[in-house]
């Protein structure tokens, strides 16, 4: 059996300073993983740049002309840690024999990507990489990441519990994640979809090289309403729900009054009303505001727009990439024409 060729799929945002540690310890992987004969020496570490705006793109291309291992691919802009992640992988799953994905910070462990390459070769075309714990997370994080797995259960959707983007999968199943072509990409829910046989491998985090995270609250709440409004309409139905329940407790409260009419105690109060008021224009303003989400996502389908533009593909084109002569940065290039090429898949 020949030696699997892999690539190891990095999205990198702003990551200039955790970069040349990131590239050093993938890199040694590589070659340890080769001389295990757990990998092909063409396998290859793909940094996906999305959009960065300070030194992450030159720092991957020049290390592209010093390491044979390393390749890159620019997007023409930021679209987002999921769209990048879909570049990569998109790209991968034309050369390599499996793919793994994995952050720029390296908080997770890439020594468990030797037992992800040991899984595959027992015939597993996905491998999650799974937390073991949550200890190194503040309480709020590991409280409400915690929180939103569990609730994702419940609404039926498949997700692996305290696993991200942390995977290998095999070509197989790149190709098949080809085909899910909405516009709405969650990873960590259309994966466990493609229903192939699966592993899952346990480690620990650990804390970030450098650098600040990509994911502060704001990021992380918005990921959080992506992956449940596109995978269920349970917020839906629990709108029209707790609609339901008011029309019937708004009921209740009529026959109430009307019942005080007849008794001839007919005074009423500013808070009920105001109370009732309020708390039903909120519930239609919360209502319009959902459904108008969903609507929002269909027309985001509806347009197919690209989901990301390769601005400079320095991971497929021919021969080895170069720099101007002067030695200027990627707006320089000499010798290659880098179209801009979109992908829709």
């Amino acid at each position: 059996m020949n030696n699997p060729v892999l690539t190891i799929v990095v999205p990198c945002y702003n990551e200039e300073e955790v970069l040349p540690e990131t590239i050093k310890q993938l890199s040694q992987l590589l070659e340890e993983l080769e001389n295990e004969n757990l990998a092909s020496d063409k396998s290859k570490i793909l940094f996906v740049d999305d959009g960065s705006k300070d030194r992450t793109w030159p720092i991957i291309y020049k290390q592209s002309l010093n390491n044979d291992k390393v390749r890159g691919i620019k997007l023409s802009r930021n679209v987002g840690h999921q769209n990048a992640l879909l570049a990569g992988l998109s790209a991968a799953g034309k050369a390599a024999d499996c793919a793994v994905s994995i952050d720029a910070d390296l908080q997770d462990d890439i020594s468990v990507i030797r037992e992800f390459m040991l899984k595959f070769r027992e015939g597993y075309e996905i491998v999650y990489g799974v937390r073991r714990k949550r200890d190194t997370d503040t309480f709020f994080k590991r409280s409400t990441a915690q929180g939103f797995y569990k609730m994702m259960k419940k609404m039926g959707v498949d997700l692996v519990y305290n696993h991200a983007d942390f995977r290998l999968m095999s070509k197989r199943a790149l190709e098949e994640l080809q085909l899910y072509e909405e516009a709405n990409m969650f990873l960590r829910g259309i994966v466990p979809l493609l229903g192939f046989k699966t592993a899952s491998v346990y480690y620990d985090r650990k804390e970030r090289l450098a650098g600040e995270s990509k994911y502060p609250l704001k990021k992380m709440i918005a990921f959080c309403f992506e992956g449940i409004t596109s995978f269920s309409v349970t917020p839906i139905r629990m709108v029209m729900a707790l609609g339901i329940c008011s029309f019937f407790i708004s009921l209740l409260f009529g026959i109430y009054f009307l019942g005080l009419r007849f008794f001839g105690e007919t005074e009423t109060g500013w808070t009920s009303l105001i109370t009732s008021i309020w708390m039903l224009g909120g519930l239609q303003l919360t209502a319009i505001g959902l459904v108008g989400e969903y609507i929002g996502k269909i027309y985001k389908e509806t347009k197919r727009r690209p989901k990301f533009s390769v601005e400079i593909d320095a991971f497929n084109m021919p021969g080895s990439p170069h720099l101007a002569s002067d030695g200027g940065t990627e707006n320089e290039f000499t010798g290659i024409n880098f179209g801009k090429l979109s992908e829709t898949n």
